[in-house]
């Protein structure tokens, strides 16, 4: 193996632990939390520039690293083992698809909107399979009677807030961050 690509093997773990970790110290700062899992935070935001940097399979890898972390400090609500793989486990790797914008001009705002709509998904799938309701159930005033759209509502009542503070953080920074997000910092690498 080259020196350059041990360095740069080495440049995106360091940028991922230290992304993941900033990540994690957002995720305290609730702007909104709901009664049974699920908040407004401005956590994904680092996960998502990682992915978009560096790619799909080191994003992947960082959503799972940060979703493990969440699933042990962040108080898990589960109902059972099901619900912790599928809500902190499988939940946050798909914000590294993210990643499948890497290079690409407004990489950042569509990698959001994937990686906030596959996350999305995944809590829905829990939200109708796993956290399935007794109907008919009341939120935000309204009785359901379908799981399906309780999950809908549920899981869209903190994701959709979540996707626009994600790309209102992406939007203030990209100026900024413009030569960082498109990895025009890395050597060897042209974006």
């Amino acid at each position: 193996m080259s020196n350059t690509k041990t360095s740069m093997n080495l440049r995106c773990l360091c940028e991922a632990a230290i992304l993941v970790a900033l990540a994690q110290v957002l995720s305290y700062i609730k702007l909104m939390e709901l009664p049974n899992g699920g908040s407004l935070t401005p956590a994904m935001f680092p996960l998502l520039l990682f992915a978009v940097r560096w790619g799909v399979k080191p994003g992947l890898l960082a959503g799972f690293a940060f979703g493990l972390l969440q699933l042990i400090f962040d108080g898990a609500y589960a109902w059972g083992w099901q619900s912790m793989l599928l809500d902190y486990l499988v939940a946050f790797t798909p914000l590294g698809l993210a990643g499948l914008f890497r290079g690409k001009r407004w990489g950042i705002f569509a990698g959001t909107v994937v990686g906030c709509l596959c996350r999305f998904a995944v809590h829905y799938v829990s939200g109708v399979t796993i956290y399935r309701i007794i109907a008919p159930t009341e939120l935000l005033g309204i009785t359901f009677t379908s799981p399906s759209v309780y999950s809908l509502v549920y899981n869209g009542s903190y994701m959709l807030p979540n996707t626009v503070l994600a790309l209102v953080i992406a939007g203030v920074l990209y100026i900024p961050l413009n030569r960082y997000i498109l990895g025009q910092d890395l050597s060897g690498r042209k974006a």
